[in-house]
């Protein structure tokens, strides 16, 4: 793809919606070129749901508005605020902003695509479920859809385990879905328990020394997307670890790698 010549425009701190009496916020990335019905990405930070911010994915949001496509690096809330599913609600409300502002934004409102990062990865992969009310939330802009058309994760955990016998305070599966959650509320906020019928195509990319979320998580959801003949990509990176991509290098890469798979699918 070609990059475009010119500033990328910057929009910090725009409130993208709200969580109680809370503004959730987002930073919003302009390709160079003014043009309309351009293909739009959310992006998801990580940090196991309860840290980390949306600055983290700020270089992909440049690096992707460079090459045509509009971001919006969003904020939510974090497990020590609000339990499951506080956090999918937050990242339905972003993209239904994208919808309700794609005429001042540029965007097609029927090219959304959603990536994230880690616990991101997990979140986008979740966003792309469709049908359950209980993940829209009251964020605002009720009146659009929080569809998308393609989803990226980048080494995302796709089962959320109830574990038993580890520190609560290390355990972020705990801290995300809340002490009063059961056996059925975590196969809720596992994207792989769920039938995958319809899924939108999807890009998965991981480290083969993974040792915070096991390639396994992306292999195993690679697998059920194959066997229900979705679209889908699985990007292994030889000796990586988790967050890898920090990395300038690899950065550039892995944002090599979705604007190829958004270019194909948006």
């Amino acid at each position: 793809m070609k990059i475009q010549e010119g500033r990328v425009e910057i929009r910090d701190e725009v409130e993208i919606g709200t969580a109680g009496n809370t503004p959730l916020l987002g930073d919003i990335f302009l390709p160079p070129l003014r043009q309309e019905n351009r293909p739009a990405i959310l992006l998801i930070h990580g940090g196991g749901w309860m840290q980390g911010d949306r600055k983290q994915l700020r270089g992909y949001g440049i690096l992707l508005a460079r090459l045509g496509f509009v971001c919006i690096c969003n904020s939510y809330r974090l497990s020590q605020e609000a339990p499951w599913p506080a956090q999918i609600q937050d990242v339905n409300c972003a993209l239904r902003f994208m919808r309700a502002h794609s005429k001042d934004l540029g965007i097609d409102p029927e090219r959304i695509g959603v990536s994230g990062n880690s616990a991101g990865g997990h979140l986008s992969l979740m966003s792309a479920l469709e049908g359950s009310e209980e993940f829209e939330g009251e964020g605002g802009h009720s009146e659009f859809s929080s569809s998308v058309k393609a989803v990226c994760a980048i080494y995302p955990p796709t089962e959320i385990k109830m574990l038993e016998k580890i520190d609560p305070l290390l355990n972020a599966y705990g801290m995300l879905m809340g002490i009063k959650a059961t056996q059925e509320d975590y196969a809720k906020a596992s994207p792989i328990k769920y039938d995958l019928d319809g899924f939108p195509p999807t890009m998965l990319v991981h480290g083969s020394t993974d040792d915070v979320v096991n390639l396994t998580e992306s292999t195993n959801f690679y697998q059920k997307l194959v066997d229900k003949n979705i679209p889908a990509e699985l990007h292994i990176f030889a000796e990586e670890m988790h967050a890898f991509d920090g990395a300038s290098g690899y950065g550039r890469s892995v944002a090599d790698l979705q604007a190829l798979f958004f270019s194909k699918y948006l």
